[in-house]
């Protein structure tokens, strides 16, 4: 089964003969080469591109194995060019090719080939794009799919159902067997996204690193930091890590776009602040085969979708604070989400419900708090009618929230 990906095929639309190469990045396994073939290259077949012009090759395949020195597969790609006309090269797995940068830098200088790329595991994450091709490299990130996505699949509710436990690697959501969903996944996380975070870093200490992944794992979306890490690992683990290698494995984890990590920003003071900060998964089912499917606390599990959610649209998204004074007291209030697009900016509140008016109020506290006139909405677990309250605060349920991309505009 064909799953749409209309929202990554429009970026790829536009960014179409923009003189860049386009770099399709993200955590393995999520769909990356299907986008560029079948998804990207039926386009242009269906929009009149000549199939000779549309060159792809599949760069971890032993029947292109020559290709991956990188003057060989410049000769192949150019001994395939015969006219003027516009060519659309479609590379799957670069970081096999040796010294890529310096072939994608000649393929630029040509003006009739627009060129297009996947790339992942221990060698192609994305500081190397930024460092790499600083002005010429136009990166698309990818995510796992979409609840939104899911839904081509399953039911309103089968969907959920899926997508709350075992997240969005496509062939997880295509398998029907729960069991194997799982094999999936734990072979995916441990030999696959683990394993190249140890290659690439050269880490020794992987049972660490595993203790490590875990510990973000049960408290996702909570607030931490590496020293208070290492005073957990002291606690609770036989294995010592001192904080400064707790900081470079995140950042290990975090380039290899299993985790992304959110600041806190002061609201008020409109600055940021270094420390705390929370860490979410970029794929559900990963953080949740980590602690092993026991602790699926649906409030901490709301906020990574939406977070995840939110950054998949393309918003930057921080953890807000909020402070509160009066001749009594001074206080702090947490904000869930922070976003920002550009000039535009909304606040988000993650909440299972508000079913009286108390909990509607201790939600409400931290937005009502904020002296702006932005968006302010509280997303909660039920299906319920989106409506605004009294305080012009928009309340609807995650579903919507989900597949209705119209809610955040302006």
């Amino acid at each position: 089964m064909e799953i749409k990906r209309d929202f990554y095929l429009d970026k790829l639309i536009k960014s179409m003969n923009n003189g860049m190469v386009k770099i399709l990045s993200g955590i393995r396994r999520c769909g990356k080469s299907y986008l560029l073939d079948p998804i990207f290259k039926d386009y242009l077949l269906e929009h009149g591109v000549n199939e000779n012009h549309i060159i792809k090759i599949d760069l971890d395949s032993i029947e292109n194995e020559e290709y991956t020195e990188p003057r060989k597969l410049y000769d192949f790609v150019m001994s395939k060019i015969v006219d003027e006309e516009k060519y659309y090269i479609l590379l799957d797995e670069i970081q096999e090719v040796k010294d890529f940068e310096k072939v994608l830098n000649s393929f630029l200088r040509k003006p009739n080939l627009d060129v297009y790329v996947t790339g992942s595991n221990s060698r192609f994450l994305s500081k190397d794009i930024i460092t790499e091709f600083r002005g010429r490299g136009y990166e698309i990130k990818v995510y796992p799919l979409s609840y939104k996505e899911v839904l081509q699949v399953y039911d309103k509710e089968e969907a959920w159902n899926n997508y709350y436990m075992y997240g969005g690697l496509p062939l997880t959501v295509l398998s029907t067997d729960e069991s194997e969903r799982r094999k999936y996944i734990q072979e995916q996380t441990d030999y696959t996204y683990l394993k190249d975070v140890v290659d690439r870093n050269n880490i020794q200490n992987d049972e660490g690193l595993k203790i490590l992944i875990q510990m973000i794992s049960s408290s996702v979306g909570s607030l931490t930091n590496p020293t208070k890490l290492e005073n957990t690992f002291k606690s609770n683990s036989n294995i010592t890590l001192a904080d400064k290698t707790i900081y470079s494995y995140l950042q290990a984890l975090e380039d290899a776009f299993i985790i992304e990590k959110a600041q806190r920003y002061d609201v008020k003071g409109k600055k940021y602040i270094d420390t705390p900060y929370k860490y979410y998964f970029t794929d559900i089912g990963v953080r949740n085969y980590l602690i092993n499917y026991r602790q699926i606390e649906e409030n901490h599990l709301m906020e990574n979708l939406i977070y995840i959610e939110l950054k998949r649209r393309g918003y930057s998204v921080d953890v807000g604070v909020v402070e509160s004074r009066t001749s009594d007291e001074r206080k702090n209030y947490e904000v869930d989400f922070v976003c920002n697009y550009f000039s535009n900016r909304f606040y988000i509140q993650s909440a299972l419900n508000v079913d009286t008016n108390e909990k509607l109020k201790q939600e409400e506290n931290s937005l009502l708090n904020i002296n702006d006139s932005f968006k302010k909405m509280i997303i909660v677990k039920d299906d319920i009618h989106k409506f605004y309250d009294e305080n012009g605060i928009l309340i609807l349920g995650i579903k919507e929230f989900l597949t209705d991309e119209s809610l955040l505009e302006k």
